[in-house]
């Protein structure tokens, strides 16, 4: 079976969970062996030394229009190489009128695997203005017509159902994002930690995410006002969807840090390795988020042996095991202010109990080992491909 896996982010351009969730998957679909083959397109440049990956740009003609047209000029180009696949399989709307296409060109199935869907993130418009009613257009298309689309949360594949209400619920299927365990494992360096100029020596809260309305940013930096100032809090967020929210986010930081001690934000994204670093040394966990498909970076803590509190969101809940391996806390965008009290409750319940939050961490350890491998989602996944044959 010839795939034809397509995607905006591959390695080594990965910034957000998609781009993690492939370049996981592509290997684990490649190791499973006999007549699988995966061709990888994506955007950007060229991949040297691997004859498998097929980079594009957007055309010259393209090079001063809105981001979503060159999108659709990446798309277009790859269609003409999707000929001779079994599966088309796309990662987000910016691929996914490249497997649209294939479907009606080349009589390729095209599966989808649904991340976020665009009606549940309209602060994009912010970000995209007209382009956000492109891609939302582009995303309702792939999905009313895929072959099979891949959701990675039971909550996630309520939210495909209640977005697009035609799909047939046969064809919506899930199958969880996985975690490498052997990377993402807990590590007792901090080299990294006081570099990013914080104490290992004292409590920790730590974030770890994009400055995207999604993720809640703004929810965690009120409730830390309320959280015990001997932890440090530990903010690494970067790569601000827009100048408003990036501007918004210094204010509030710089209030929350003249109110009390210990706050630390890292502005740059920092390198796995770090990252794993961090979670490690954390206390504590915490993923504000209000919308989350799933939340790999509940994963990665997890995995690190660290304590988790999370919003109840999405399918966080699949992930984080409430009383068990952290705390959920139930947002409600009309309850605003309770969610952010019951943030701080949750994470000074945690300081307040250090052996709690450590017997957590490890059970997270475990969880992730247990339920959450790559492999398997590669095996799931590869039952979908064949039931379209």
């Amino acid at each position: 079976m010839r795939i034809g896996l397509l995607t905006r982010e591959y390695p080594p351009d990965v910034y957000g969970g998609a781009g993690v969730h492939v370049g996981h998957l592509v290997p684990a679909l490649r190791g499973l062996g006999g007549d699988v083959t995966v061709d990888v397109h994506c955007f950007g440049e060229a991949r040297d030394g691997d004859p498998r990956t097929h980079a594009y740009q957007p055309p010259d003609g393209l090079a001063d229009a809105n981001p979503a047209l060159q999108t659709l000029g990446v798309d277009v180009a790859m269609v003409a190489r999707l000929a001779d696949v079994d599966v088309a399989h796309s990662h987000t709307w910016y691929a996914n009128m490249a497997g649209h296409l294939a479907k009606v060109l080349h009589d390729v199935p095209h599966v989808v695997t649904a991340h976020s869907l665009e009606p549940r993130r309209p602060w994009k418009a912010e970000q995209l203005g007209g382009g956000y009613r492109l891609s939302s257009w582009v995303e309702r298309t792939a999905y009313e017509h895929a072959d099979a689309v891949i959701a990675v949360s039971e909550g996630m594949r309520a939210d495909v159902l209640d977005c697009y209400p035609t799909l047939d619920p046969d064809r919506v299927h899930v199958v969880h994002n996985g975690i490498d365990t052997a990377f993402y494992r807990p590590d007792p360096a901090r080299d990294a930690v006081r570099a990013a100029g914080v104490d290992p020596d004292r409590p920790i809260v730590v974030f770890v995410g994009r400055i995207t309305r999604q993720k809640g940013l703004s929810h965690l930096i009120a409730a830390a006002h309320a959280i015990s100032h001997e932890a440090q809090i530990v903010l690494c967020a970067g790569a601000p969807d827009t100048p408003e929210i990036a501007e918004e986010t210094g204010k509030a930081v710089a209030e929350l840090s003249a109110a009390r001690p210990g706050v630390i934000w890292v502005r740059r994204m920092l390198d796995t390795t770090q990252v794993r670093q961090l979670l490690s040394a954390a206390t504590v966990f915490v993923c504000p988020s209000v919308y989350e498909p799933l939340g790999i970076v509940n994963l990665e803590a997890m995995a690190c042996g660290t304590a988790v509190v999370a919003s109840d969101v999405g399918g966080i809940p699949e992930v984080v095991d409430d009383g068990t391996t952290g705390l959920l806390v139930h947002f409600d965008e009309h309850g605003v202010e309770r969610f952010r009290a019951g943030l701080a409750d949750a994470v000074n319940a945690l300081l307040a109990d250090p052996q709690r939050a450590a017997a957590m961490g490890r059970a997270g350890r475990e969880r992730a080992e247990r339920e959450f491998s790559w492999e398997q989602a590669a095996a799931r996944t590869m039952e979908i491909y064949r039931g379209l044959r």
